[in-house]
């Protein structure tokens, strides 16, 4: 969990933080394979990101399929009448009724895996979205759902963290930012946050960090923006395309 954590923090390609989720998210609560989705569970639309090992097997599906795919049976439908965002197997979530779904038989045959585990991002209302991660054989045992519980956190800091290095990206002069400041990622999102006039308490909170910390990425900001405030640190940034002018968010 640490080495996913320090490499997020690290990633500055907003496009390459989720496929490192998925990279290393399937071993770390016993499954095999995992397919992230960041829009609603729903088969009418939104992409669905997988991990490298089983992206040939998706590449033929038609759109049949795929749509199955993207509805996240049963979960979409077991969070979206619960405010409970707590992991839970396809098994739990659907009795019965899973082995003999059509998704179950479309990933048996896909992917030879016979069970699925939902982790929601914690704070996903409606959409509903999150990723689900593939095992066959047995069914995830009650201490690699917890694990998942435990990673969710996590999860939802990194979502938080692609979204705001999205943003910088889109709103950003190019070759002007980062590399002329010397920020470092976690910095970069501080910046980014202090442009919205968030306290330090509610970056804290945000970031799952502790003020204190907040304090200090400010102070090594203002040390390499060479600025005394936030109101100057934020025309500095914006001079220097780190973050976006008022100009460029009309």
């Amino acid at each position: 969990m640490l080495s996913v954590a320090v490499a997020a923090l690290h990633e500055r390609d907003p496009d390459l933080l989720w496929p490192l989720v998925a990279a290393a998210l399937p071993g770390l609560c016993g499954g095999e394979a995992l397919i992230y989705k960041l829009d609603d569970w729903s088969e009418d639309g939104g992409t669905l990101g997988l991990s490298s090992d089983v992206a040939a097997e998706f590449g033929g599906l038609g759109e049949e399929a795929v749509g199955l795919l993207r509805a996240g049976y049963p979960f979409a439908g077991h969070y979206a009448a619960v405010p409970d965002r707590t992991p839970v197997t396809a098994r739990t979530a659907a009795g019965r009724a899973w082995g003999v779904s059509r998704t179950a038989r479309l990933l048996d045959e896909l992917l030879d895996v016979d069970h699925v585990l939902g982790i929601p991002l914690p704070d996903s209302g409606s959409p509903i979205t999150g990723c689900l991660v593939y095992r066959s054989g047995r069914d995830f045992t009650e201490d690699e759902v917890r694990v998942a519980g435990r990673l969710q956190p996590l999860l939802s800091g990194i979502e938080q963290q692609r979204q705001l290095l999205d943003r910088a990206r889109r709103t950003a002069v190019p070759d002007t930012g980062t590399a002329e400041a010397g920020l470092t990622p976690r910095e970069m999102t501080v910046l980014l946050l202090l442009t919205d006039a968030l306290t330090a308490a509610a970056m804290g909170r945000r970031l799952g960090i502790s003020e204190r910390t907040v304090h200090k990425h400010v102070a090594n900001i203002y040390r390499k923006l060479g600025t005394h405030d936030r109101l100057g640190t934020v025309l500095r940034a914006q001079q220097l395309g780190l973050v976006p002018t008022p100009a460029s968010l009309r």
